[in-house]
Parts: C-alpha cells; sequence; structure tokens
C-alpha cells in the first residue's frame, strides 16, 4: 500500500512544470508552502469544529439534566414510572453515544490531516509543526510534558453515562 508521501505528491508536477528558469523553482516552492498553510490552518479549523461540538453536547446534557430536575422537583410524590425514567436514560444514553462517537470523529480527521501535513514537511526547510514540535512534546506519550486534549475529553461523555445510569439506579430503588 502507498504511504502518505506518494498519494500526497503529483509525479506529474514539479518545479519543471512551473515557468521555466530559476523562477520555476522559486514558484513551485510558494506553491508547496501555500499548500501547506492551508493543510495547517484546515487542520486548526476541525479543532475548532470539536470544541464547538463539545460545547453543544456539554450544553445539552446539562440542559437536559437541569430540565429533568426542574420537572422532577415540579411532581409531587416521589415514583415516576420506570418506563419513563428508562427511556430518559435511553436518550442521554443516546446523547452520550453521539458525543463519544463525534469527539472520535474529529480526531481520526485530525490524525489524518497531520499526516499530510508531516508528509508536506518532508519538502520544506524546517519541519517545525509536526516533526519538531510533536517530538518536543513527546508524542503525547508523557503527561507531565503534554497531555493531549483529545485522552480528556473522550472521558467526559463516558463520565456522563456512568452518572446517568448511577442516577437511574438510585431513581429506580
Amino acid at each position: 500500500m502507498a504511504g502518505i508521501s506518494d498519494l500526497l505528491w503529483n509525479q506529474d508536477i514539479g518545479a519543471s512544470a512551473y515557468r521555466e528558469g530559476p523562477t520555476g523553482s522559486v514558484q513551485y516552492q510558494s506553491a508547496v508552502i501555500e499548500q501547506y498553510k492551508l493543510c495547517v490552518e484546515m487542520a486548526d479549523r476541525v479543532s475548532a469544529r470539536r470544541n464547538l461540538a463539545n460545547t453543544f453536547f456539554l450544553t445539552l446534557n446539562s440542559g437536559l439534566v437541569a430540565a429533568f430536575g426542574a420537572w422532577r422537583s415540579g411532581r409531587s410524590g416521589n415514583g415516576l414510572p420506570v418506563l419513563l425514567l428508562l427511556a430518559g436514560l435511553v436518550v442521554l444514553l443516546g446523547v452520550c453515544a453521539a458525543w463519544w462517537f463525534t469527539v472520535r470523529s474529529y480526531r481520526q480527521l485530525n490524525e489524518g490531516k497531520f499526516k499530510v501535513i508531516e508528509a508536506l514537511e518532508e519538502r520544506l526547510p524546517a519541519r517545525a509543526f509536526v516533526a519538531a514540535e510533536w517530538n518536543a512534546l513527546e508524542k503525547g506519550q508523557n503527561w507531565r510534558v503534554y497531555l493531549p486534549l483529545v485522552h480528556v475529553e473522550r472521558w467526559i461523555p463516558l463520565t456522563f453515562a456512568l452518572a446517568y445510569v448511577l442516577g437511574f439506579a438510585a431513581l429506580v430503588r
């Protein structure tokens, strides 16, 4: 199977495909740098969208819990039908599952983008963004140096789901 670099570089287009003479090479390098900048910008946008998705799911979960609490406090008596509680639990767990898969999807998308950025850096004078920075951060393997956000954010939906299951168990006792 072809590697990222093999798939990234168009073998039919090189510095010779640009204007003849010494400026052809300069134009080619300029095109590579512009594509690199675009890829880095798109990776940053994916991260921003991931943060918005996390904010949406956190707000949704908080709103659903607040609405349930307000609805429950307005009712006289303690008993709620178990089927109603179970339906609410299923909805909440569904939201948590959607959140978890969304975080996972954004992580996978960014991993692909960073592989492309790393392959682009092979043709640049400095490999600062992926190669140098990632190695300086020990590739996220030492939490004292750098703890990647994805390691934290993937546990949040699971924590909410566990809290919902425990809350359900407490309410049906």
